[in-house]
């Protein structure tokens, strides 16, 4: 899966348990456009949840994951 280099922005902070209004404080960006980036992110991944998603990405890019822990 591709994700462009906003959504990965977004996935990694999802990843590191960020709240979607802490995303959009340290993205400096709308909660309602964190928002759209998580639903597409979701889409792209056929994930369940936010939180699948990361899974389904560090899975296949687990050179992303080492990254951010």
């Amino acid at each position: 899966m591709k994700l462009t280099p906003k959504e990965t922005g977004v996935i990694t902070l999802v990843a590191s348990g960020y709240s979607d209004k802490e995303i959009a404080l340290n993205l400096d960006i709308a909660y309602a456009t964190v928002r759209d980036y998580i639903d597409k992110i979701v889409l792209k991944t056929n994930a369940r949840n936010r939180t699948h998603a990361a899974l389904l990405y560090a899975k296949e890019h687990p050179d992303w994951l080492k990254a951010i822990q």
